[in-house]
């Protein structure tokens, strides 16, 4: 274990009980959870053009002291949810309180990752991509009033319909 600087204080972490009672949790919930918010942001926080490497691809978040993960899909258009049973093309994982750190933008993508705070597995590339958008990405341009139910629930309701998979 790394010795820690005088003074220094440890990243809050979720209690053990609590992350292990979340990992029992089916994960769709948090995949459709995570496409809507995506979505919400594409073109307006998220640039399009950067996702082009997205395109097909299934990308895992992991919240690793929370128990929690999701799994979204971009088809070049819009996110999926994705099935937790499906293969992943690159999983990203932190704990909670890193991605609310990259959320509020009080951290860069860069620094946890050199860190070893935010870590990838998988498609190297993809792997940086999504770091780099997650980096990017102006998450206080997103209003609130977009995260109200009469704009989330259309498109909630659009993810959950029945679709092609080809």
């Amino acid at each position: 274990m790394k010795d820690e600087a005088p003074g220094a204080t440890k990243p809050p972490r979720v209690p053990a009980p609590l992350g292990a009672l979340a990992a029992r949790l089916p994960t769709l919930p948090h995949s459709v959870a995570l496409s809507v918010a995506l979505n919400l942001a594409l073109g307006r926080i998220l640039p399009r053009g950067s996702l082009e490497l997205l395109a097909g691809k299934r990308v895992r978040i992991r919240a690793t002291d929370a128990g929690l993960a999701a799994q979204v899909r971009y088809d070049g258009h819009r996110f999926w949810p994705e099935p937790a049973s499906g293969t992943v093309d690159v999983t990203l994982s932190a704990a909670a309180h890193d991605y609310w750190l990259l959320a509020t933008r009080r951290e860069d993508a860069d620094t946890l990752f050199f860190a070893r705070r935010l870590v990838m597995e998988g498609d190297t590339d993809l792997g940086l991509t999504v770091k780099n958008t997650l980096d990017a990405v102006d998450w206080p341009r997103l209003e609130a009033a977009d995260l109200l139910p009469h704009r989330a629930l259309p498109l909630i309701a659009r993810l959950a319909a029945p679709r092609d998979r080809s």
